[in-house]
Formats: structure tokens, C-alpha cells, sequence
């Protein structure tokens, strides 16, 4: 008696199905599973077993031999327990095989039967109905992620027992509604740009650097709101495309991180690193990598406050994705590819002490000053469009009129956004932090003014350089 079941794995982003193939046999009583198997998978046997004996399901007294095929790929985590009894039951002539050969099944086990939720399902659905699949056994924990993609059955069942009626009966699980990416009007967020009294040049290098995606730098002393300017930038952001949406939901269902009772993610992300992270947890890492920061900021927001506190190493990586907007992590199984095209935002004190330049309360030497500036390399300085200062906040503008919405602000950004979309078309671009050198020529002419005041600029001042001002304590 032999059956097949297909099932699914992830590779990074990419998504391998599994054939699950079940023999049983006359002979020595026995449960033998292979197929390159981690031990995750290897511990499957046990958990198939019991919560197949738990559902009121008998395993005959036989040979039992489960097969894991492509065998040259690894196979990793839980998700193949659904797959693996749903195969045996097959064998045993328990659920019929006419639904088997184009459906994909996915989902742990629980030793009582019950069908847990894993990662990745959107993904696993989306090359599912790429392949022409016609649906998908999982969770009905994992029900509502899958239902986003639209063309294909995604069934989600409770417990091994309601996916045997699914095969048996053909009942199938409520529909679940579709969500879509809201409109931008609909976006609420608990932060406002009209909380920030005074730094207007801070906010204005805010919305410029937002509407042309350009990386933006602010220096200044503690207190003077830079966490939070940076952290109302996704407050302009224009709204996520409903493209954009399934691929930042695509992204986060791999790594677990979305909400079952929500799961399609409507909000650009905002992902703020911590100065000790280590260079795997900002880029991603693993033996099968995962995603890291700077791949989960896709789209959004990656914050680095206090810059100059990172390890240069950790720093250094950024120089790959922040000039093509993705990472390539190589293994020795393989290259994995996962998307960064995110916003850098950082912020960094002007001196270790933090008080420069008031000379009355800085106590750092110039040596001191400059070492700490020497932190942040110049390859990492080219890519980072602006730099602003952000001064200490005066009591009077703190007593100051009502400042500007970030709803005000974002409507010019979205603005701008579309200008760009219009003046770029079929240029392959978007957006004015993406010019070439050869379209910088083209559409960014200089007036003989303008011309004259960047040659001004070229010879007096370094805009990619941290340098120590000339009046600085000795």
C-alpha cells in the first residue's frame, strides 16, 4: 500500500515542494522515515503516531516507511506532520486519494490531533496557485493568511480529523473575506508631527528626505527630538500599493510575525535597531538564513539612533544593500536573495558627551570629537543624502503656535511621489534618490546661480564628510 502526499519547505524566500510518500508493508512492526531530515522532522514519527491513535484512528501492526522527497533537500521544522498521517491514512485506505494529487498540505501536529499553525504559508499558497495547484490543507489557525491570495481553496481545519472529512466528504471550511490594502484616509497612527515643537529644519529634511526615498542623517544633542522625528516618519509615508502589501505580508508570514486576526499588513514597517545588534540579526543569518532587520524594513523605515555607537563591522554591511536594495547571503547549500529597499534614518549625538558645541558644558577634546566622528566610514557617509543638524529646542518655541499634521505633510509627500512617478516613467524609476549619474545630467539642470553656489559648495565644503569644526575646544 503506497500513497503520496505533497507538502512544502522553505528555502529562504524561495518555496520547494515535498512529495511525502508512504509505504506500508508486511514485516517487522516498525516506523522509518528518510529523506535528508533535520531533527525536527526525525522527531515527526512520534507526533504523527500518537495524534493519529489520539484522533480514533488505528496504524496496523506493519512496516511503515515514510520517504521525504527531492532526498538532495533538506527538510526543516514542523510543518510536514499534517502531510506525513494524511499520507499514511492514505496507504491505510482511510481518506480517498482523489483529492491528493493537487492539493498541498502544511501543518503541525499536536499529540491530540489538533492542526497547528507554522510559518510561511503565504508564500507556500502563492507558488501553489503558481504551479496550478487547486488548494491547500493548513491550520485554520493559518486560514486567514492563506485566503489572501485569491484562485486557489486554502481549507483550513482544527484537527487531523476535519482534514480525513475534507478528503472523504469535500467540506470545506467557511469563507473567509478577502482583506485589502485600506486607502491611505483610513490610516490611523497614534503619533503626529504636530507633537514636535520648533526643529523645522529637522522636520523639513524629514518630508524631503521621505518624498524623494532619500537616507537621511541628524546630528544633534540628546533632547533635541531626533527618536522622535525619526519616529513619525512613517506617519508621511505614502500608503503601501496593494502590490507592496502582499510582499512586506509575504516577507513577515517566514519569519512568524504577522496577526492571524489580521494578517495582511496595511502600514509601511518601522524597524528600530538597537546599537548592539549583531551583524546576522541586521542582515539575517541561520543555516537556512531568515530575514533580518534591514530585510524586514523593506518598503518602511530602518532606524538607527545613536550610529556612532554600532560596531564598525555591523555598520559596514549596510553598504550592499543601501546601494542595491537587497542582501545576498551565500551558504554552502545556496544563495539566498531577500529584498531591503528600506529608508535609513539615523541619528548621533555631535560628541561622545553630547553637549558640542556648547563649550561651556563639553568636556570632549577635538581629538575626541573627531575619533567619535571617525565612527561612521565614508563608504557608509556617500550613501546618506542628508545631513542635518538638529539644535537644542529654545523654551519660547515650546510655548510656540500648534505645528503642522503629519496629514498636511504627508499629502505633499504623496504629491511629490506622484510627480516623480509621472516625470520617470519608463525610466524604470520612482523616485529622485534613484537617478543615475546619467539622469542626474538629464533632469536635474543647474540655473547659472544654482551652478555657481554648487561650485561654492564643492570647493568649501565636504556634504559626505564629518569634519571638526574649526572653533572647537583644543
Amino acid at each position: 500500500m503506497f500513497s503520496t502526499v505533497l507538502s512544502a519547505a522553505l528555502q529562504g524566500l524561495q518555496v520547494e515542494f515535498i512529495d511525502v510518500e508512504a509505504d506500508l508493508s508486511n514485516g517487522l512492526p516498525m516506523f522509518h522515515m528518510v529523506g535528508y531530515l533535520s531533527s525536527e522532522v526525525k522527531e515527526a514519527g512520534e507526533r504523527v503516531r500518537t495524534a493519529i491513535r489520539n484522533s480514533g484512528l488505528v496504524i496496523p501492526a506493519k512496516k511503515i516507511v515514510v520517504n521525504l522527497s527531492p532526498a538532495d533537500v533538506r527538510k526543516r521544522g514542523t510543518a510536514f506532520d499534517l502531510p506525513i498521517a494524511v499520507s499514511i491514512l492514505a496507504s491505510l485506505g482511510v481518506v480517498s486519494q482523489e483529492r491528493l494529487e493537487k492539493t498541498v498540505f502544511v501543518g503541525e501536529l499536536s499529540l491530540d490531533g489538533r492542526v497547528r499553525s507554522v510559518p510561511g504559508i503565504l508564500p507556500i499558497v502563492l507558488e501553489a496557485k503558481k504551479h496550478g495547484f487547486q488548494s491547500c490543507v493548513v491550520s485554520k489557525e493559518n486560514e486567514s493568511e492563506g485566503k489572501l491570495v485569491e484562485g486557489i481553496e486554502v481549507i483550513g481545519v482544527e484537527n487531523l480529523k476535519a482534514a480525513c472529512d475534507v478528503l472523504n466528504e469535500g467540506v470545506a471550511a467557511d469563507p473567509t473575506e478577502t482583506r485589502t490594502v485600506r486607502d491611505a484616509g483610513e490610516h490611523t497612527y497614534e503619533l503626529d508631527y504636530q507633537d514636535i515643537k520648533g526643529q523645522k529644519l529637522a522636520k523639513r529634511a524629514a518630508e524631503v528626505a521621505v518624498a524623494g526615498n532619500h537616507n537621511m542623517l541628524m546630528i544633534g544633542p540628546p533632547g533635541a527630538g531626533k527618536t522622535m522625528i525619526a519616529k513619525r516618519i512613517p506617519t508621511i509615508l505614502p500608503p503601501l500599493t496593494k502590490e507592496e502589501s502582499m510582499e512586506l505580508t509575504k516577507l513577515y508570514s517566514i519569519v512568524g510575525g504577522l496577526n492571524a486576526n489580521q494578517p495582511l499588513i496595511l502600514e509601511r514597517p518601522f524597524r528600530e535597531v538597537h546599537h548592539t545588534t549583531t551583524t546576522s540579526a541586521l542582515i539575517g543569518g541561520g543555516l537556512i538564513p531568515r530575514p533580518g532587520e534591514i530585510s524586514l524594513a523593506d518598503k518602511g523605515v530602518l532606524f538607527l539612533d545613536e550610529i556612532a555607537e554600532f560596531q564598525k563591522p555591523v555598520l559596514e554591511m549596510l553598504r550592499q544593500p543601501l546601494e542595491e536594495h537587497f542582501i545576498k547571503i551565500i551558504r554552502n547549500r545556496g544563495v539566498y536573495h531577500f529584498p531591503a529597499e528600506f529608508l535609513l534614518v539615523a541619528a548621533m549625538n555631535p560628541c561622545p558627551c553630547g553637549n558640542y558645541p556648547d563649550l561651556n558644558k563639553c568636556l570632549c577634546t577635538s581629538t575626541q570629537i573627531q575619533a567619535y566622528l571617525s565612527k561612521i566610514s565614508q563608504p557608509i557617509l556617500d550613501r546618506i543624502d542628508i545631513c542635518v543638524e538638529a539644535e537644542r529646542v529654545a523654551y519660547e518655541d515650546l510655548q510656540g503656535a500648534r505645528e503642522e499634521s503629519s496629514k498636511d505633510i504627508r499629502e505633499r509627500v504623496i504629491m511629490a511621489r506622484e510627480r516623480q512617478k509621472e516625470r520617470y516613467k519608463g525610466e524604470g524609476i520612482t523616485t529622485n534618490s534613484q537617478l543615475n549619474a546619467e539622469k542626474i545630467k538629464r533632469y536635474c539642470i543647474l540655473g547659472s546661480e544654482e551652478e555657481k553656489m554648487m561650485r561654492q559648495a564643492f570647493e568649501t565644503v565636504s556634504y559626505t564628510h564629518l569634519t571638526l569644526p574649526t572653533n572647537s575646544r583644543g
